[in-house]
């Protein structure tokens, strides 16, 4: 009887877990949210410019309001298109309603990357062809609807589309007769929000403990609202910081309002990786010289804001930092002498 509970049990756990899985498959994906029927543009109302589609009379062409999950390298497919007055992109780009020269390097995204506008005059990196082009995001490519006169009597754009401009396939390095469509993988870049000027510290104002570095008075320094995206082996930069009480970290912890000993494996992220508290109290392997150590994050390192009280008069952090305790540079193997900046990598601990 117990064996028959046990195994009953068993099944019960097992079907819970096939069905955590499918819901989970199912989020990420991204199915058609519909479809619309084709109609034969009026004369002259679809351009054919690069190759571009025109709607079929009765054809139906399937519609979708997602793309596929973005990550630090996205699979796509690059299109070509001209951004130009008369091109046929049709009108004007709708991130700055502004035409854009063939020469410039600019994209339009599938409706689901393009996210209501949230990319737009952002940049992203093109990776293909055994190079990579940084091009801004200047339009959408609608994935929601076409075969009309907003949209040039062209169907709608598929959901993994980065349609680009000459310039881009030119940067590539892709010959001019093999232009048309490409697999390729793109990832969003981390462009600077903004700069604020240095002030010079009271006296005693600015902990020099671990070479920290203290404001100058009028330069200028680079601030960023996000960081490079995460992936199983996210490059960085290994700075040395004190989280304890009197250290050059400053006031208590963000996450915990805690301070934590030298002898605790405890890390503070740049301001896009902490990602609003999300990573507080979780944990990153951090990985170099075939060696992982296991750190908790319990703060964040400021990139936005600096050269103020709050932050001990310090400089606004760069974007990639692992702001690490001297625990784990000690498990690292880094000599005391050697320690301050190393490049590593990190993911998040699962």
């Amino acid at each position: 009887m117990k064996k028959q509970v046990c195994s009953s049990v068993f099944l019960l756990i097992l079907l819970i877990c096939v069905l955590f899985l499918f819901l989970s498959a199912e989020a990420q994906a991204c199915r058609p949210s519909g479809r619309i029927r084709g109609k034969n543009p009026p004369p002259g109302q679809c351009n054919p410019e690069n190759d571009s589609d025109c709607c079929k009379d009765g054809k139906w062409y399937t519609t979708y309001k997602c793309s596929p999950p973005v990550s630090s390298n996205t699979k796509a497919t690059l299109t070509l298109n001209s951004f130009e007055k008369g091109g046929d992109g049709g009108a004007p780009s709708e991130c700055d309603n502004q035409y854009h020269s063939d020469d410039d390097p600019v994209v339009a995204l599938s409706t689901g990357w393009f996210n209501h506008k949230k990319r737009c005059l952002k940049h992203i990196n093109i990776h293909g062809n055994g190079k990579i082009v940084r091009a801004k995001v200047v339009d959408e490519c609608d994935s929601t609807m076409g075969c009309d006169s907003d949209h040039d009597y062209q169907p709608p754009c598929p959901n993994n589309i980065v349609d680009a401009s000459k310039a881009v396939w030119k940067a590539l390095g892709v010959p001019e007769s093999d232009w048309g469509e490409m697999d390729i993988y793109w990832s969003d870049t981390c462009d600077s929000n903004g700069s604020i000027e240095g002030t010079t510290p009271p006296p005693g104002q600015c902990n020099q403990e671990n070479n920290a570095e203290c404001c100058v008075e009028g330069e200028i320094y680079t601030t960023y609202a996000c960081s490079p995206p995460v992936s199983a082996n996210t490059p960085a930069t290994l700075t040395i910081n004190s989280f304890q009480q009197g250290g050059d970290g400053g006031g208590p912890s963000k996450c915990d309002n805690q301070f934590h000993s030298d002898n605790e494996p405890v890390v503070a992220l740049s301001t896009g990786w902490f990602g609003q508290r999300s990573r507080c109290n979780k944990f990153i392997n951090i990985n170099w010289n075939g060696i992982s150590v296991r750190a908790l994050v319990v703060d964040e390192c400021d990139s936005q804001l600096g050269c103020d009280a709050e932050h001990a008069y310090q400089p606004p952090c760069r974007n990639n930092i692992v702001d690490a305790s001297k625990a784990i540079w000690t498990a690292l193997g880094v000599p005391e002498s050697e320690q301050g900046e190393l490049d590593i990598t990190w993911s998040d601990a699962i």
